[in-house]
């Protein structure tokens, strides 16, 4: 086995060559193009891994590594939208000169993406209208689908925290997408009161919350600045599908119980 370098615990040489551009002649900013999905699809990864180790925290009441990886979601978050700054130095010409090459490949088919939504608590069916059965990882959409999201498992902490949570919330659909409840707010509202070590994490969650929204706009932005009117390539629904989520919080009862703080 060869002594372990830079390169191959990175597999560098393999993650290289996954840049490949399907103009041709290659359209200079294709590559741009490519390398900032590949980016954000690792950034999607990171933020997954995230929220598995959160769900699992909440559920054991760790107050402080919850927290930790909300900070961090939190600068993740920034990071994207960053990265959107670079994709806009690409002209709506440079775009369409290699757009037909896109074929039926579309930004909406991001598995990850809407695992990420899913494990949120932001559930549509109508999203697997937009996923192929036999795109890889449509299965794990499907398991998200059925599973207990960030939020059910924030139900588990705010309990620890001495919350009495409803029984139909803890027995819900999970194939539904959480909704604000006010009897959620009132035990929130209490911790911010009584618990300034809760509040920390209560206000990283809104934090984290705010920058997804941010995120959205920003991306809904460069669309229209990009394509305009048009549909997405193969045939998404473009701008007004994005337009759908567009300041739908994650967490709504955290913006909810604004008026009462």
């Amino acid at each position: 086995m060869p002594p372990l370098t830079y390169a191959n615990y990175l597999d560098l040489e393999k993650l290289l060559t996954l840049q490949t551009p399907r103009s041709s002649p290659a359209e200079h900013d294709e590559m741009l193009f490519i390398v900032i999905h590949q980016t954000y699809e690792l950034w999607f990864k990171q933020l997954l891994h995230e929220f598995e180790k959160v769900k699992r925290d909440f559920s054991a009441s760790r107050l402080f590594d919850a927290i930790h990886s909300f900070k961090r979601a939190r600068t993740i978050m920034k990071t994207l939208v960053g990265q959107i700054d670079i994709l806009e130095t690409m002209t709506p010409t440079s775009f369409s000169s290699f757009r037909d090459r896109l074929d039926t490949a579309s930004g909406f088919q991001s598995i990850q993406f809407r695992e990420l939504e899913f494990m949120l608590g932001y559930k549509r069916a109508s999203t697997f209208t937009h996923v192929p059965p036999d795109m890889p990882g449509f299965e794990r959409l499907k398991q998200r689908h059925v599973e207990r999201t960030v939020i059910d498992h924030f139900y588990d902490f705010l309990a620890t925290r001495g919350a009495q949570i409803p029984d139909d919330l803890r027995n819900r659909d999970l194939t539904q997408p959480n909704t604000a409840d006010e009897r959620v707010q009132a035990a929130i509202l209490q911790l911010y009161k009584t618990s300034p070590e809760v509040s920390i994490l209560l206000e990283l969650m809104t934090d984290f919350d705010e920058g997804l929204q941010e995120w959205r706009y920003r991306h809904i932005k460069l669309v229209e600045r990009t394509i305009g009117a048009k549909k997405g390539t193969g045939g998404s629904p473009g701008v007004p599908f994005l337009k759908e989520s567009l300041f739908n919080p994650i967490f709504p009862d955290l913006w909810a119980i604004r008026l009462e703080m």
